[in-house]
């Protein structure tokens, strides 16, 4: 601190141009410089140092002591206060001792770790609030944001069209080359080592990521990498980055691994997106044939099996009608041998009655000689109705599943035949006899 600071401090406005500068002599003694210009003698130092102890002593409540032989001064000058001086010394020290141990106290914020250093090794670490340790040069600090998440982009920098090429491209399993971005997010778990074993914390951390990822790039095929594999792919990169960071003792706890953009490189996108469309058309058109094929197989198989239900049930019926018909037919033949002229009336008679309930004629008797006929018309309209309704499902279930017809041995045959030609001729010779 220069002397002019400190006198205008103490209230003292020496000025060159006084004439008494550089002398001993009181007011009213002859100068020594006399017959000198003002300001041509140098300056009285001990009159200052003098002036300034004197300003001090009052600042402090001591009062000056007359100067003199008496006292003990020097029999030509004052006498220099010595107690006092020595006390202003003490308290400028104090002063300044105080001062230098409040250089020692700090405030840590919260969410934060103070690391204090001694003689530039860590000694120990602080919480949040206020700390204190020995002011420099025994020890110094330093606070570590310990709770803020933290983050390095990889591939770009702010922006995803800021790329960086030299990061981002990366070589894949199967020799093609893709365009990869993502971002790695991380806390501190122990800011000691943090500080300590990293050079360039950040820079640290983005190498990590970058060899990490490439790694993890490098085993895996293109396709799978672009489209289904991308969050396994996030997922190991950050399983891998942890371990390495704990081998390289890093004091990084490695929280997320975003993928921001996958793609190929600029320079081949619009092929990559051709054979992409093509790709996709193919399975598209695949899907559409599976879909068709699901579609049209069922139906077949439910109408073949429909046939042959439809087949085994028609074999059926025709197996149990032919078996029905040939035990009918066994018992009229042993019907037959027993009394072959009544089984043959019988035969004839129950023909007549069905060929005859299935036509639409009426049959009056001649011989009851009534010459008023009652003819029920309605009843008779009714039954044809009915009997043609009857013909109809007879018709459609004979085109179903048409019932084999029951024949007689060819034996039998004859014998039968000419029994009808007789029966008709006699009928015949009855009439012409009526007729007579």
């Amino acid at each position: 601190m220069r002397v002019s600071s400190i006198m205008k401090r103490l209230g003292l406005k020496p000025s060159l141009n006084d004439p008494r500068w550089g002398s001993d002599k009181k007011d009213g003694e002859p100068q020594a410089n006399e017959g000198k210009k003002p300001g041509e003698g140098p300056p009285d130092m001990e009159q200052l140092w003098r002036d300034f102890n004197q300003r001090l002593n009052s600042f402090f409540g001591q009062k000056n002591r007359p100067e003199g032989p008496g006292n003990g001064g020097t029999p030509g000058g004052p006498r220099p206060d010595l107690a006092g001086m020595r006390a202003t010394g003490v308290a400028v020290g104090a002063v300044a001792v105080l001062i230098w141990l409040a250089s020692g106290s700090f405030i840590v914020q919260e969410g934060q770790t103070g690391i204090v250093y001694t003689f530039g090794k860590v000694s120990h670490t602080t919480g949040s609030g206020f700390n204190w340790r020995w002011p420099y040069p025994f020890q110094s600090d330093e606070t570590v944001k310990v709770s803020q998440m933290r983050m390095v982009e990889i591939g770009y920098r702010g922006n995803v069209k800021n790329k960086q090429s030299r990061e981002s491209l990366m070589l894949t399993d199967d020799e093609n080359i893709i365009d990869m971005q993502f971002a790695v997010q991380f806390k501190l778990k122990d800011p000691v080592a943090w500080l300590m074993n990293n050079r360039d914390e950040e820079d640290t951390v983005r190498q990590v990521a970058e060899t990490s990822i490439r790694e993890i790039v490098g085993k895996n095929k293109m396709d799978f990498v672009l489209y289904e594999g991308r969050d396994k792919v996030a997922y190991e990169t950050q399983q891998l980055m942890q371990l390495i960071l704990d081998r390289y003792a890093s004091g990084v706890l490695i929280s997320n691994v975003t993928l921001q953009a996958v793609q190929p490189p600029e320079q081949v996108q619009v092929a990559f997106d051709d054979a992409v469309k093509a790709g996709q058309d193919l399975e598209r058109q695949k899907n559409e044939g599976q879909a068709y094929a699901n579609d049209v197989i069922p139906k077949a198989r439910g109408y073949a099996s429909r046939l042959l239900q439809e087949a085994e049930a028609y074999r059926s019926m025709v197996t149990e009608n032919a078996t029905g018909n040939a035990a009918r037919f066994k018992q009229v033949l042993t019907e037959y041998q027993k009394a072959p002229g009544v089984t043959r009336d019988r035969m004839y008679l129950e023909t007549m009655q069905q060929i005859y309930s299935s036509a639409s004629k009426v049959m009056v008797d001649a011989k009851s000689g009534s010459n008023l006929l009652y003819l029920p018309l309605d009843k008779l309209i009714a039954q044809a109705a009915a009997t043609d309704a009857s013909s109809a499902a007879a018709k459609a279930a004979a085109q179903a599943a048409p019932p084999p017809v029951a024949t007689l041995p060819s034996e039998v045959m004859p014998s039968v035949e000419v029994n009808r030609q007789r029966d008709a001729r006699s009928r015949d010779s009855g009439r012409d006899r009526e007729g007579r």
